[in-house]
């Protein structure tokens, strides 16, 4: 259950967490300078090159497909588009280098003129692809090659989303303590990670909890509804890592059924009021109009 008292007693224990300074990740795109940080919340479309997708409604058949959809999520609202040839389904079947080559670098290059373009994958050949295309941010879905990766990223000057994870990537399935308070174990988590892509050159970061993926033992819905909520709605407390945050809002087909496209919004209002700074969704259109509402009526 999550109540208003329960989250009045979050604010009352760990309220001190909001003076903690960001430092934001700022890049130059096509229409202009990207803030993520504090202020308004940045949205980041997601556009699936691969037919596993669960998520339909995202899926492009082709590179030129992708631009087009790139573009359509630009002009809603989205500042980065972020571009995948591989399902994070755990049961989806994976995809090559060279395959995730041949799909993405077209679309980078047909998108890199309209935003920002984030690629996310875990293999540093394609890594390398798309940052030489014209991708300004690796979203890093893995750590079997996360050294060589940011030292892609730190040479090409590009931002690095990490995702919350220790296998070789977040296809292969691992297990979150649900029941457990979870910021102590991603602060645990993501402090030397940060550390070490400072070293290796790179300077912009921003970290993922990873409530977009798939959890072993978080298979009933409303199990994983309930810890990704309680994560959502208390990012504040990772500011202590001075780095903004990026949340792939879930959109829980098992609560939702034939409305799960409004899920990503009623999660949306959970990762704004929580403090998260560059919100993952594929309704780009509806996200823009939650926070909008949630602006314009100072509900913070």
């Amino acid at each position: 259950m999550i109540t208003l008292a329960d989250l009045a007693a979050l604010q009352n224990a760990h309220g001190d967490a909001w003076a903690n300074p960001i430092v934001p990740v700022v890049l130059d795109g096509p229409k202009g300078q990207v803030r993520i940080g504090d202020g308004p919340v940045t949205l980041m479309g997601c556009v699936n090159l691969s037919r596993d997708s669960t998520y339909r409604e995202s899926v492009a058949i082709s590179p030129d497909d992708a631009v087009r959809m790139g573009r359509i999520q630009a002009a809603q609202g989205a500042a980065v588009i972020d571009l995948g040839a591989e399902s994070s389904n755990a049961r989806a079947a994976r995809v090559t280098a060279d395959d995730q080559i041949a799909t993405l670098v077209p679309a980078v290059k047909g998108l890199a003129e309209e935003a920002i373009v984030s690629v996310e994958t875990y293999e540093p050949s394609v890594v390398h692809a798309c940052l030489e295309a014209g991708a300004r941010i690796l979203n890093m879905t893995g750590r079997e090659h996360e050294d060589e990766m940011l030292a892609l990223a730190a040479e090409y000057d590009a931002a690095v989303v990490m995702c919350f994870g220790e296998t070789a990537n977040v296809r292969e399935i691992a297990d979150v303590p649900p029941d457990a308070d979870p910021v102590p174990v991603l602060l645990d988590h993501f402090a030397p990670r940060i550390a070490h892509a400072r070293e290796l050159g790179v300077q912009q970061v921003v970290i993922d909890p990873g409530m977009g993926f798939y959890y072993g033992n978080l298979v009933d819905p409303p199990t994983r509804a309930r810890h990704q909520t309680r994560v959502l709605a208390q990012v504040f407390r990772l500011r202590e890592l001075g780095v903004p945050v990026c949340n792939a809002v879930p959109h829980s087909y098992d609560l939702f059924s034939d409305e799960f496209r409004k899920a990503e919004g009623f999660y949306g209002v959970f990762a704004a009021l929580g403090g998260t700074h560059l919100i993952r969704t594929h309704e780009v259109a509806h996200l823009r109009a939650v926070l909008h509402a949630l602006e314009l009526l100072a509900v913070r």
